[in-house]
């Protein structure tokens, strides 16, 4: 079989980005209409569902990702993606969501979700400071986040009812609950098949055109494991579901952490990665930390605070490249 030039790996490589991008568009839509039904038909708040089963869902990527670097004898790429994810998910993602639509929080509501991302992120730091994260933590992990999903779930019974109907789900058909589950399970597929092909298409465009691979790595890959997040986010931002939005980032942030990596050390230890406790932990310590304040106090993040968000970004991985470089 002869193999493909530049020329054709390179058109081959844009067809899957500008597939992946279609995907996550679609799956974005899809998933943020079924989230908003279930919601509504379940009398369940839109900032549970976001910060549950939308969070989840659109964190598949990172517990794909992080589950076989550790396997695979990567720990630092498993511990790196989250602590990456994490960064991005904040400075990036809400920076992104803010431009398309002001984003609005109430402290009263957001207190418990902030609070539980805010002692997860303090524990993985502590455990990075330690220099692994052994298999009970894992364990001690996941227990923590089911205990505090269920607990939610009793709490925000009934909680939805005041939320505003949903039209966009009556315009897609989604009206009932087997369709609106339907939906949501082929709109993750489509994030998590999406981010796959965008990130993988991309690599390969990167290599046939010449780009380094420490530049792949460190911008689209880095990115990749968020896009589904990012899209959810656009796609909620479109449709002005505020509360899903914040829900969705927050949720994610906290099960990245305490559900994949704690699925990730009960399959096997963590090893730290001297080089993430230098700048990155204490980078996704930060910005957590101002963003749980700044929610809790301001609640908003307008259009100049997103731009000022996605420059800071810009700035991290400009300043984690140099250092690479450098190093």
């Amino acid at each position: 079989m002869n193999e493909l030039g530049d020329y054709q790996l390179t058109v081959l490589s844009f067809g899957a980005i500008a597939f992946g991008l279609y995907l996550l568009i679609k799956g974005g839509d899809w998933t943020i209409d079924a989230a908003a039904f279930i919601a509504e038909r379940a009398g369940l708040s839109k900032l549970f569902i976001g910060a549950t089963i939308v969070a989840f869902g659109t964190s598949a990527p990172e517990l794909f990702t992080s589950v076989n670097a550790n396997l695979t004898g990567f720990p630092g790429i498993s511990l790196g993606n989250i602590v990456g994810s994490n960064i991005a998910n904040i400075l990036l993602i809400l920076g992104a969501t803010a431009i398309v639509f002001t984003i609005r929080g109430k402290p009263s509501e957001l207190t418990r979700d902030v609070v539980i991302m805010v002692g997860a992120t303090v524990a993985l730091v502590a455990l990075m400071i330690y220099g692994v994260v052994p298999r009970w933590a894992g364990f001690a992990m996941f227990a923590v986040l089911a205990a505090f999903v269920a607990w939610q779930y009793w709490t925000d019974a009934g909680a939805g009812e005041a939320d505003e109907h949903d039209e966009d789900a009556d315009e897609k058909g989604i009206d009932t609950m087997g369709k609106g589950l339907g939906f949501f399970v082929a709109g993750l597929t489509a994030l998590v098949v999406g981010s796959e092909m965008l990130v993988q298409g991309a690599v390969a465009a990167g290599t046939a055109i010449g780009v380094p691979e420490a530049v792949i790595g460190l911008t689209v890959v880095a990115v990749g494991t968020s896009l589904p997040e990012l899209s959810t986010c656009i796609a909620a931002a479109l449709k002005r579901q505020t509360n899903m939005i914040i829900g969705n980032i927050v949720g994610s942030n906290a099960f990245n952490i305490l559900s994949i990596i704690g699925i990730t050390a009960m399959l096997k230890p963590l090893t730290v990665d001297p080089a993430l406790a230098d700048l990155d932990m204490w980078v996704m310590a930060g910005v957590t930390l101002a963003f749980a304040a700044w929610m809790l106090t301001v609640s908003r993040i307008g259009r100049t605070a997103g731009v000022l968000m996605i420059l800071a970004y810009v700035g991290f991985i400009g300043f984690t490249y140099q250092d690479l470089i450098v190093g």
